[in-house]
């Protein structure tokens, strides 16, 4: 049997967010409909100025979305000496409440997945239906992933369209998939704990190429601006949200910003997001694409592979500054 610790409750809670009057600084999240020739140009925007945006009219079938949630649903549901089976991640599989191994701990249970296609690692137990479920969706979402990056190549002007989409194709690429869910927290009621957010998932940056996103109507999702407040993004299960990864970032030499992000997790309902984070090799170089340097301009990060950025971020705190060490000591004039 699997051992799994139970950090005490006090551990879960933060400091509320600075309140937002929406009157005065409404919040922007930029909906794009991937349907519109206007797209692509809306995208760089997004990343630029956020980092973060979300898309509508994306094409993926109600039925793979619905069909996954009902099915982690149902796992999540299990005793918990069913889940076990599934873990502990290793790096695949379940986990609960501890977030890596560097003493990150969140109100929440995940399964992570190998999302090569027909390898999703680390869940044996899973039901032939559900694994079927998995391909299903991972598929449609990782082909959205490419369409995004494509449009973003050809706004960009790249040397080639596929020159971000090939590095999710690859047959080696390492990318991921993550089903997390947050139970309801009744402790919260029972002993009267408040005065702060309960955390779900704390701060950070995803570090590989691009995320993909999709949540049930719970709130809970938060974004960093850049003056320093955070924000709620109002739920829509309709939608996809996408990140900009660290990755991507270098890539454009900081024209794209990866998004800061967190999770708020509710103590009377549930949520269930299900997000693709999309990889390159591990052996892939990491630097800024030459054709976007423009002249004279230098490059801000140190090149460096997919393989030693992930085990600098996996090996650090969530809320670290992943990419501060990989960025460049500008000269002195």
């Amino acid at each position: 049997m699997v051992a799994i610790s139970k950090p005490p409750i006090e551990q879960f809670f933060m400091k509320p967010s600075k309140p937002i009057n929406p009157l005065t600084f409404p919040p922007i999240i930029p909906p794009i409909d991937l349907s519109k020739p206007e797209s692509k140009n809306l995208i760089v925007k997004a990343c630029q100025d956020f980092g973060f945006f979300k898309v509508v009219n994306h094409g993926i079938p109600t039925k793979f979305i619905n069909k996954l949630e009902t099915e982690a649903v149902k796992f999540f549901s299990s005793p918990l000496s069913v889940k076990q089976k599934a873990g502990p991640p290793s790096p695949f599989g379940y986990g609960s409440k501890n977030i890596g191994s560097n003493g990150d701990v969140g109100w929440v249970e995940y399964l992570l997945f190998n999302a090569k296609p027909d390898n999703f690692s680390g869940f044996d137990e899973r039901p032939e239906e559900f694994r079927c479920i998995v391909d299903d969706y991972v598929t449609e979402v990782k082909k959205m992933a490419c369409e995004i990056l494509e449009l973003m190549a050809d706004e960009l002007k790249l040397e080639s369209r596929n020159a971000l989409s090939k590095l999710l194709t690859d047959e080696e690429s390492d990318s991921v998939f993550r089903v997390n869910y947050y139970p309801p927290c009744p402790e919260v009621q029972e002993r009267g704990i408040g005065g702060g957010n309960l955390i779900g998932f704390g701060e950070h940056t995803d570090p590989q190429i691009i995320s993909v996103l999709r949540s049930n109507n719970t709130s809970g999702l938060e974004i960093l601006l850049r003056d320093g407040n955070w924000v709620s993004v109002p739920p829509d299960s309709d939608s996809f949200f996408i990140n900009v990864g660290d990755s991507l970032q270098v890539m454009t030499n900081g024209r794209f910003k990866s998004i800061k992000h967190r999770v708020v997790a509710n103590s009377k309902e549930s949520r269930v997001s299900m997000i693709y984070f999309g990889g390159p090799p591990l052996n892939e170089k990491i630097a800024p694409l030459a054709s976007l340097l423009e002249t004279d301009e230098d490059s801000l990060y140190k090149e460096f592979t997919w393989f030693e950025y992930k085990n600098y971020a996996f090996n650090s705190t969530l809320s670290h500054d992943r990419l501060g060490v990989f960025e460049k000591i500008p000269s002195k004039i």
